[in-house]
């Protein structure tokens, strides 16, 4: 049956545009969502830290601020998308310790924490000792580290699962297709035409395809968010009973100058990541990716040689020029970007569903989201986000983007 024109159309359904459907459909919008596998993606082989402390890089305070708003939301997101779907969403308090293996790495660690110290976040420095002392299987030649009880996690997949269930509880539309081109009317942008021809109207259009956010058809050149891919390996072992409690919080270090971590579910899996390779669209899963994890996760926890390698995987996270979101009105009226999380994706999950609500229900970006508009990158002059919805019907078929973004 025929549908009437949506108020949004959302293009990838990835977690940052299901968050951004489900939470524009709450609002009482008409909603549709244009994706061949909602829920997939990069979401898929992300590790799912919600690390706003240990994740602090120099130079990205405004992005720091943004996660830890995002992380303060998450218990009563989490336990809201809980009590819809009734699904559990892997969500623990649990903490992260970084660790350092020499006396560089402890240098660093020491930077690190005096850069958290400034910006308010609470982090303990501990000693190798005191370190061993939390997480008996680490290896004895830890130097020291940084304990940071505010940082969590959170199983992606999970997640991503429970918001479409959310979507289609909220009555979210699903098109199970590609968006082939974006479609301009007058100077606006007017909804997709999917890869087999169809036609789906829309009062706006709101771009979260991650990585592939650049690459639909259509979009002017002046506009295009300017997103890349960036590849990352990870790697899926499982915790038999005799071996539990294996760790009991995140664990992560640098290791011979590459980032490596240990992010342990409590069903008995342990996942290990993650590569950055500037390799395009590439998604092979490589010997040398794989051996370069289990080394660098040997050195941190020995005993990790003797748990069963279950899953290999390989995503791309959309990488922005600063690495941070790209949120708001893109310069095309009736265009809105919701794209290059980078490696937050999980973590921003809360706040980009909120701040983009609150774009398509008022016109402008709460406060928090402001500094992430496109227009830092020299697009064209946002143009009012606000429109009206023609009374034209939609068919099925729409379009999304397999790979959305990989969040760390």
């Amino acid at each position: 049956m025929p549908s009437r024109t949506p108020d949004v159309l959302v293009v990838g359904g990835g977690i940052i545009g299901l968050v951004t459907a489900w939470r524009a459909a709450r609002e009482g919008l008409a909603t549709a969502v244009v994706d061949p596998a909602p829920g997939g993606g990069a979401a898929r082989v992300a590790a799912g830290m919600l690390a706003a402390v240990t994740e602090l890089h120099y130079g990205e305070e405004k992005l720091l601020a943004l996660g830890v708003e995002s992380a303060r939301r998450y218990p009563d997101f989490a336990a809201e998308l809980t009590e819809l779907t009734g699904q559990d969403l892997g969500y623990r308090r649990c903490g992260t310790l970084a660790v350092a293996l020499d006396a560089d790495d402890r240098a660093q660690l020491r930077e690190l924490h005096a850069l958290q110290r400034r910006c308010g976040l609470e982090s303990e420095w501990l000693s190798g000792r005191d370190c061993r002392r939390l997480e008996p299987m680490l290896a004895p030649g830890v130097r020291g580290g940084l304990r940071a009880d505010g940082d969590h996690q959170i199983d992606p997949r999970r997640l991503a699962s429970a918001l479409v269930t959310a979507c289609e509880r909220t009555g979210v539309e699903f098109h199970r297709t590609w968006a082939a081109r974006l479609d301009v009317a007058g100077d606006r942008a007017a909804g997709v035409t999917t890869a087999d021809g169809t036609a789906l109207g829309a009062g706006r259009v709101v771009l979260a395809g991650g990585g592939m956010s650049g690459r639909l058809a259509g979009v002017p050149d002046a506009v295009r968010p300017p997103v890349r891919p960036v590849k990352g390996q990870v790697l899926r072992l499982t915790v038999p009973p005799r071996y539990a409690p294996f760790l009991s919080r995140t664990v992560r270090a640098v290791v011979r100058g590459s980032h490596v971590y240990l992010v342990p579910r409590e069903n008995g899996e342990l996942v290990v990541g993650a590569t950055s390779e500037e390799l395009g669209w590439d998604t092979t899963v490589t010997a040398g990716g794989v051996y370069e994890l289990l080394r660098d996760a040997h050195e941190l926890v020995p005993g990790i040689t003797e748990l069963p390698l279950t899953e290999t995987g390989a995503g791309l996270r959309p990488g922005s020029p600063d690495n941070a979101p790209l949120l708001g009105p893109s310069g095309l009226d009736g265009l809105l970007l919701a794209t290059g999380h980078h490696r937050n994706g999980v973590l921003l999950t809360p706040v980009t569903g909120d701040a983009m609500a609150h774009l398509l229900v008022h016109g402008r970006l709460p406060e928090e989201a402001l500094p992430f508009t496109p227009r830092r990158f020299g697009a064209a002059p946002p143009m009012t986000a606000t429109t009206g919805t023609t009374d034209t019907t939609g068919t099925t078929g729409t379009t999304g983007t397999a790979r959305t973004e990989q969040p760390a």
